[in-house]
């Protein structure tokens, strides 16, 4: 199920603005916002246009293949004045720069914080990019969500894999990945069980699990174990689910159709946030995402409820202090008590936005830092991203510098997941890139 309005924004000071699919429909709001600013936003697009399939394509290769160094090539040199392309310059440039052109505010508090779920933030360098090719992939692709719960996305996925002969075994752990003669020979379960490899063995995990545990044993260069040890995390993440006893009342109706605005008192205050956050400090006021599922697909919720997901990112995994200074945060461990301060905090918040709100809340749960790295050793201390995308973890320097796209030095080993090209999301494409080069490859190259 899908909208015409994937996102939007709502300020603290009641200005709206949503974001249509149509490009038509998208430079008419933002010529309502400011005159102008339409006209801006073309040439925003415009400028990556000569790019834009290459980059597109680069998202379904290994960026260490030779098709992929040809087109790195192509977008990062201009030939014809022997000098570096304007594309290459736009790697380092910096959301706030990207989104500066524009005359709104409240295009530029839309726009901008969308670089926090690409694991970026607006005024870091190299975060400008990931703008274009949000608003390119917001249009594009919209906002979808599985009929029925998000659930149905893993039921359909695994029932993918048993369709095709596969087994999916839950509750085993595994600690170690055996290599023998040079091959990596199977896994081996923390309860002795191994599963032996015909092929090859896929490991959707990060370097640092992989070449500190699971090859601990194993003839590995030192130099990817040290930069193993270096691989870092970045900050986490809180989620708050609420049942509600009625849909939000929203000012703007047109947010009854909205995926996932981002309720925000601005760009300034959203990187002031995002520097608390940085500091360790729990933020005072941050700019966060609501989405009410409800509103596309009822079934979710008894006749006359709804539910809504809050999803605040860039929060202190063990926060240190409280920008505030109104919340203990103890030993920086989520405990009920925090968790529930820090989400009474988001909740007042979502109501300045959204009258109903708290009024309308019969229940909630929260998922914090804690439980996300509970949950899986992918996200470390809690990071939802697996890994901080910052420009020296991003590109070819992903997973590893050592190890910059998805082949192991065991060669049939393999690595995908968030801490590889292209990074983080519910996209498929490691996955793709790997099954790729399984498909495509000789029995000799992968011995």
């Amino acid at each position: 199920m899908n909208t015409d309005l994937p996102t939007g924004v709502s300020l603290e000071e009641g200005q709206t603005a949503v974001f249509p699919r149509s490009i038509e429909a998208l430079i008419a709001e933002a010529e309502r916002l400011a005159p102008g600013d339409g006209a801006a936003l073309v040439r925003l697009l415009e400028a990556l246009n000569p790019y834009v399939n290459d980059v597109f394509t680069l998202f379904n290769l290994d960026l260490t293949s030779p098709s992929a160094q040809e087109i790195l090539t192509r977008l990062l040199y201009d030939k014809k004045h022997s000098g570096y392309s304007s594309f290459a310059a736009s790697l380092f440039d910096t959301a706030r720069t990207v989104v500066s052109p524009f005359q709104s505010s409240v295009l530029r508090a839309m726009l901008a914080p969308w670089v926090m779920h690409m694991g970026r933030t607006p005024d870091e360098v190299g975060s400008g990019i990931w703008i274009k090719l949000a608003v390119l992939a917001l249009m594009g692709g919209g906002m979808p969500i599985p009929e029925g719960g998000s659930e149905m996305l893993a039921r359909a996925l695994t029932q993918l894999v048993i369709d095709q002969g596969g087994v999916i075994r839950t509750q085993a752990h595994v600690n170690r990945i055996v290599v023998e003669h040079g091959q990596a020979s199977c896994v081996r379960t923390s309860s002795g069980e191994e599963f032996r490899a015909r092929q090859a063995i896929v490991a959707s995990m990060n370097p640092d699990q992989l070449y500190l545990s699971l090859l601990a044993d194993t003839d590995v260069d030192e130099s990817l174990r040290t930069q193993a040890r270096q691989f870092r995390y970045g900050r986490g993440c809180v989620q708050i689910h609420l049942a509600l006893s009625e849909p939000p009342r929203w000012p703007d109706e047109r947010f009854n159709s909205v995926g996932q605005p981002h309720l925000t008192d601005g760009l300034d205050g959203c990187t002031l946030a995002i520097a608390q956050g940085m500091a360790g400090l729990l933020p005072v006021k941050p700019t966060f995402t609501v989405d009410c599922p409800t509103n596309l697909d009822p079934s979710r919720a008894p006749e006359g409820k709804s539910i809504m997901r809050v999803q605040v990112l860039e929060v202190p995994c063990h926060p240190r202090g409280d920008a505030a200074d109104l919340i203990d945060v103890g030993d920086g461990i989520w405990t009920h008590d925090l968790t529930e301060r820090f989400a009474e905090r988001v909740i007042d918040i979502v109501g300045r936005h959204i009258p109903n709100i708290p009024g309308a809340i019969i229940g909630h749960t929260v998922m914090t830092p804690d439980t996300l790295a509970q949950f899986s050793p992918n996200q470390g201390p809690g990071d939802p991203y697996g890994g901080a995308h910052d420009l020296a973890q991003s590109y070819l320097f992903r997973p590893l510098p050592g190890q910059p796209g998805h082949k192991s030095p065991v060669p049939n080993l393999f690595l995908l997941g968030a801490a590889t090209w292209p990074g983080h999301g519910i996209n498929g494409g490691s996955g793709y890139i790997v099954a790729q080069q399984l498909l495509n490859a000789t029995p000799e190259e992968i011995r």
